[in-house]
C-alpha cells in the first residue's frame, strides 16, 4: 500500500500529511478543519454556474487556459500539465484529474439545464471521481468500464490501466481481449486491478494494491456536489484502506 509519503506530487503529500497529522480534530467536522487550516474557506457544494474547486499549474480545457471562472461543459476535453491539477465538477461527477493527464468527456446539457456525462476517455494520466445513480462508460487505451453511480480513482497508459473500485459496482473489460472481464462490488477499495493489452486470453485483468489516493480526498469532492461518503473513518486515524493484498 503506498501511503503519502510516497504521492508522486511534492503538494499532494502535504496535503495528506496535514489531513492525517490532525486537521481532523475532535472540535470540528472534517470539512470544517480541513477548510481552515488548508484552504481557508470550508468546502462545500459548488453553486450554480460554477464548475471549477481548485485548480493550479498549467490546465486547459478545450485548448484555452483554465481558470476558476471556466465553465466545464460534459462534452470537453482537459489537459494538465506537469505539477498541475484541477478539482471540478460536472453536474453530478466531482474529479480531482492529476498532473500531465488528457481526459475527454461525452455527454449532453439536459433541456432543464442539467448536465449529464455519460462517458469519459482517459487517454494518460490519473483521475480520482465520485457519482451517484448515474450509468458511465469509461475508456482508457486497455479498458472498458462500466460504472453504475461509484467512487473510483484509475491511472491510464498506452499498455496498463490501473483501477480501483473505492465504493460501488463497476464492470471491468479489457479492451483487447472481450474474454477478460470481471464485476467489482465494493464498499472500500476492495479490489484494485490492473487491466493490460498483452496478457493471456482471459488474464488481462489482474489484482493490484491499493496506491495515489485517499478517503480524505474522496469525502472532499463528495462534499462539492452535496454528498458524502458511504462510509466513516475516525478523523485523525486514517490514511488508507486496512486490507492487505
Amino acid at each position: 500500500m503506498q501511503g503519502f509519503e510516497e504521492a508522486e506530487d511534492p503538494r499532494r503529500r502535504w496535503l495528506i500529511q496535514g489531513l492525517t497529522a490532525g486537521i481532523f480534530c475532535s472540535t470540528l467536522s472534517p470539512s470544517a478543519a480541513f477548510a481552515q487550516n488548508l484552504l481557508g474557506s470550508k468546502p462545500s457544494q459548488l453553486p450554480p454556474g460554477r464548475s471549477i474547486y481548485r485548480l493550479s499549474g498549467k490546465v486547459t480545457i478545450n485548448g484555452k487556459d483554465a481558470t476558476l471562472d471556466t465553465f466545464i461543459n460534459p462534452t470537453d476535453s482537459i489537459v494538465t500539465g506537469p505539477n498541475s491539477e484541477i478539482v471540478f465538477v460536472v453536474g453530478g461527477n466531482a474529479m480531482i484529474l492529476r498532473a500531465d493527464s488528457r481526459l475527454d468527456l461525452a455527454g449532453e446539457k439536459k433541456e432543464n439545464g442539467s448536465l449529464l456525462i455519460s462517458g469519459l476517455r482517459l487517454l494518460s494520466g490519473k483521475i480520482l471521481s465520485v457519482s451517484r445513480n448515474q450509468p458511465t462508460t469509461l475508456r482508457t487505451p486497455t479498458a472498458t468500464i462500466g460504472i453504475r453511480g461509484t467512487g473510483w480513482y484509475m491511472e491510464a497508459d498506452p499498455e496498463l490501466t490501473y483501477f480501483c473500485t473505492c465504493y460501488g459496482v463497476t464492470d471491468i473489460a479489457a479492451s483487447s481481449d472481450p474474454s477478460s472481464t470481471e464485476t467489482v462490488a465494493a464498499a472500500h477499495h476492495d479490489k484494485p486491478v490492473y487491466i493490460t493489452a498483452d496478457g493471456q486470453t482471459g488474464k488481462n485483468i489482474r489484482p493490484a494494491g491499493f496506491k495515489n489516493h485517499t478517503d480524505q480526498e474522496l469525502m472532499l469532492i463528495e462534499t462539492l456536489v452535496g454528498r458524502t461518503t458511504p462510509f466513516v473513518f475516525p478523523g485523525n486515524s486514517y490514511d488508507g484502506p486496512r486490507r492487505s493484498y
